[in-house]
């Protein structure tokens, strides 16, 4: 199970940094192995060769692991212990993305596939980030307990997304990005 697990958030991890969905040392990705415990990138991971030694399992109870796991551990904890359908979750910081958040409140694809797959999305004022780390976990599950979704796009920091199929959630990620992509490049062109 572990070695699978592994498997697949390395290769989910790679098309992701390739995207440009994942910075160096930026972003996170996990997978639950058991009610109370799931395996996460580590701080330092570079998401091109996500491996063993880059992931570290982690359980709900904080031990000295959590030292070494990425500054998002605590939100997927929260998702994971409030989210029964959450078996992946990944923070991500695609660029046309974020670059839209900046100047928008709602993403309204125009694209067929956003419009289609996504449909219209709001997008989360944090307000101010210098005590979002303190607040990111409660108000992440808050969002999507109220929302009813599993991606929230965050303005200004990036997209948090669950999924019980890991492609799946992927895909949502690439969806987000392509739609404001597009809507970038028509506003362009205008």
């Amino acid at each position: 199970m572990r070695k699978y697990l592994v498997s697949e958030i390395s290769d989910i991890a790679l098309s992701m940094f390739r995207k440009n969905f994942f910075g160096i040392y930026h972003g996170s990705i996990s997978a639950r192995i058991e009610q109370n415990k799931f395996l996460i990138n580590k701080k330092n991971a570079i998401f091109d060769g996500l491996n063993e030694e880059n992931l570290v399992e982690i359980y709900s109870k904080k031990d000295y692991r959590w030292n070494e796991t990425s500054i998002d551990a605590e939100i997927h904890l929260n998702i994971y212990k409030n989210i029964s359908e959450a078996k992946y979750v990944c923070y991500a910081m695609p660029p046309f993305t974020v670059a839209y958040t900046l100047n928008h409140n709602t993403i309204i694809p125009k694209d067929y596939f956003g419009a289609t797959k996504i449909g219209k999305l709001d997008i989360y004022d944090p307000k101010q980030f210098s005590d979002w780390y303190e607040r990111a976990a409660v108000e992440i599950c808050r969002y999507f307990a109220d929302k009813k979704t599993n991606i929230m796009v965050i303005k200004g920091y990036g997209v948090f997304a669950y999924d019980r199929d890991i492609h799946n959630m992927a895909k949502n990620v690439a969806l987000i990005e392509n739609t404001c992509k597009v809507l970038a490049l028509a506003k362009e062109e205008k």
